[in-house]
């Protein structure tokens, strides 16, 4: 079932990220001197879809580092649970004289 949905997901939206590179083959001139618009001294020309997908990438990359660092506490809490519960475990089973369970 999900390998359906993701082919009826999948396919029409290749069919529309090649349909967007096709459409946008033209050179445009990507400037980063905000100070000299005519005459920039870092600039380069490139299609149009590589600066789109470029900037897709980009985004979904710093996207997913600011989750990533939000997400690290939970992730500590999570460790510490493991270890607090592993702590438990063998504490109850020296207890008992049991050996100690694996991990």
């Amino acid at each position: 079932m999900a390998r359906v949905l993701s082919i009826l997901i999948g396919l029409p939206l290749a069919v529309l990220v090649i349909a967007l590179a096709v459409a946008n083959r033209r050179d445009v001139l990507v400037s980063l001197d905000p100070f000299s618009p005519n005459a920039p001294v870092l600039a380069a020309s490139m299609p149009l879809y590589v600066v789109i997908f470029g900037a897709l990438i980009v985004g979904v990359i710093l996207g997913g580092a600011v989750t990533w660092v939000r997400q690290g506490r939970f992730r500590r809490e999570a460790r510490y649970a493991r270890r607090a519960q592993k702590a438990a475990a063998n504490a109850a089973s020296s207890s008992l004289g049991l050996p100690a369970p694996r991990a």
